[in-house]
């Protein structure tokens, strides 16, 4: 994922649909285009790489991992097949590993690999050229007399398809045609450019070559047929009885041979079937529709036995929500800024962790909290908090559990904000026993109706101002220090010309890190009995849109692009 899992309402507040409720439409896989020299041509701005650690696996095995997690939920069968080949042939030191990464690369490969932010962020961690599979490089195409040429030591089988490259950019795709001396031709709706890349992305061969391993599960069966008595078939402790008993044969009676030839059927279950013994006893005869129908009864039943789910059963006690009284009447503000703003919470968000805190904050008359992001490094963390203890703070704002538990350590308060995505009264219930918790944030993806009924005397609810999008988890511009233009705002623009804020911070090492926020300000009075949060980050006019806290009119006037987010529909 492009950002933190669960504090990413990027589909939420753009497309209806929320990441947090297992419904993201993936806007991370659109093309966008930033205003930074180098990166304002349309690109995948947004889309990683998938994640391949490769001969690094090794590493986590020295440090003690014991399991490891192969993605398949939603990938073909070839692609778990080919995963766990290739890291086989890692962790076991077998010596065919190139040619079972091929074999991962053909199968699926989104941006030709990263190894994620283990061993930090390398060159191929956003695949900005290309979405989608991109498969393995074959060859280039060569253009004779009007026919796609491709020189390569590969082989195709008809059905084999590929994809073609211009300058790292996908230009369109293309099929087997031919095979010739020193490789073979393609043909391809597109018009194809000497130098064109070839990547193969549908190895037919190879595919059937990952699925011919089927896993079956071994069973050994015993049969017995006896004149007057209805047949009999065990695995285990399943046994299943003919429908009707077996008579006696006129002519030709029922073979052994014929038995296990009937009973090998497995209808499509993964099974290898043995035989423990099969016994005749006498001349008996079964009627072929019988006997098949007996053996389907047995199989149906043994598969029903090896796939049951025991039920265990669990003692609980009703969750009872926490009963929330009162009705908060206090206004907080978010800000990197408190010049000119008289509020009864400041929220501090601070553009550089390592620096002190601003004058017009500590000097102000209101409760102050020091914003700490939701995913922080730890040296971060403990910046942070050393800072809100040094200067008398009244606590932090918190993103998770993580930085709630470490402030309470630190004997700081916590108001916690709306990265804990508090929906029902339950979970409000169960953060307030936690202890330490003087405010809470409803979450952002509610209606008004659902707001109220989780207000209190610490309840907030994000009125109006600027709406957080996601927290990346890494630059958006690949770590291009020595030419970066060091911007605290970049404009994320989709190809429907909205234009996303980007917000860079500073953390107390130094390095990097980045928000994005919704194109347009949210408008609105807050939800009945929860204070007002509003988030002025990168809001230049902040006395005014503090001033407007109450009036929907004035907010409207005031930002050029505008919403009411979920407050009026909830998000599904």
């Amino acid at each position: 994922c492009t950002c933190y899992s669960g504090q990413c309402y990027f589909s939420s507040f753009v497309g209806g649909n929320s990441g947090n409720r297992g419904r993201c439409k993936q806007p991370c896989r659109k093309r966008y285009s930033y205003d930074r020299e180098g990166f304002e041509e349309p690109a995948y701005a947004l889309s990683l790489s998938d994640l391949c650690v490769g001969e690094d696996i090794q590493k986590y095995v020295d440090a003690g991992v014991v399991s490891f997690k192969i993605e398949g939920r939603m990938r073909r069968a070839e692609y778990v097949s080919a995963a766990v080949r290739y890291y086989r042939e890692l962790l076991s030191g077998g010596e065919n590993k190139e040619e079972a990464f091929s074999a991962l690369r053909r199968t699926y490969n989104r941006g030709n690999y990263t190894k994620g932010l283990a061993f930090g962020q390398d060159k191929r961690f956003l695949s900005r050229l290309v979405q989608g599979h991109l498969g393995e490089r074959v060859g280039t195409v060569k253009v004779i007399n009007g026919k796609y040429s491709v020189a390569s030591a590969y082989c195709p089988t008809n059905g084999d398809a590929f994809k073609i490259l211009r300058e790292g950019k996908e230009v369109g795709g293309a099929v087997f045609a031919a095979q010739e001396r020193r490789g073979f031709t393609i043909l391809s709706k597109t018009r194809l450019k000497n130098g064109d890349g070839v990547f193969l992305t549908t190895d037919v061969r190879g595919n059937e070559r990952l699925l011919e391993g089927e896993n079956r599960r071994p069973i050994s069966v015993s049969l017995r047929f006896a004149v007057g008595e209805r047949a009999v078939a065990t695995c285990g402790d399943v046994t299943v009885f003919s429908e009707n008993p077996v008579s006696e044969a006129n002519s030709r009676p029922l073979t052994e041979a014929e038995a296990k030839e009937a009973f090998c059927k497995i209808d499509g279950l993964p099974l290898d079937v043995a035989f423990d013994r099969v016994e005749i006893l006498g001349e008996v005869f079964l009627p072929k529709s019988q006997l098949n129908a007996f053996r389907r009864s047995f199989y149906q039943s043994l598969w029903q036995r090896l796939t049951r789910v025991e039920n265990y059963g669990y003692s609980y006690e009703p969750l009872l929500p926490l009963s929330l009284v009162g009705k908060n009447r206090k206004t907080a503000v978010m800000s990197e800024d408190f010049s000119g703003i008289e509020a009864d919470v400041a929220v501090l968000k601070s553009l550089d962790f390592s620096a002190e805190l601003p004058s017009s904050f500590l000097n102000g008359k209101f409760e102050k909290y020091l914003y700490i992001p939701p995913f922080v490094r730890g040296s971060d963390e403990q910046r942070l908090l050393a800072l809100a203890k040094k200067n008398g703070l009244d606590g932090v704002y918190a993103g998770n559990f993580g930085t709630l538990f470490a402030a309470k350590e630190c004997g700081l308060q916590v108001f916690a904000g709306t990265g804990f995505n508090l929906t029902n009264a339950l979970s409000v219930a169960e953060l307030l026993s936690l202890g330490g918790v003087s405010y809470y944030a409803i979450s952002k993806e509610l209606d008004e109706r659902e707001q109220a009924a989780l207000s209190s005397d610490c309840a907030f609810s994000l009125s109006s101002g600027a709406i957080k999008l996601m927290e990346l988890c890494y630059c958006p511009f690949g770590k291009s220090c020595g030419s970066c233009d060091k911007k605290r705002c970049y404009r994320l623009a989709d190809e429907n010309g909205r234009k996303f804020p980007v917000y860079r911070y500073l953390g107390a090492d130094g390095d990097c890190r980045f928000e994005v926020y919704n194109c347009a300000n949210l408008v609105g009075e807050g939800a009945n009995g929860c204070g007002q949060l509003l988030d002025l980050t990168g809001i230049e006019e902040k006395e005014k849109a503090f001033a407007a806290r109450g009036d929907v009119t004035w907010q409207k006037k005031l930002y050029e692009n505008y919403t009411s987010g979920h407050t009026k529909n909830s998000v599904l």
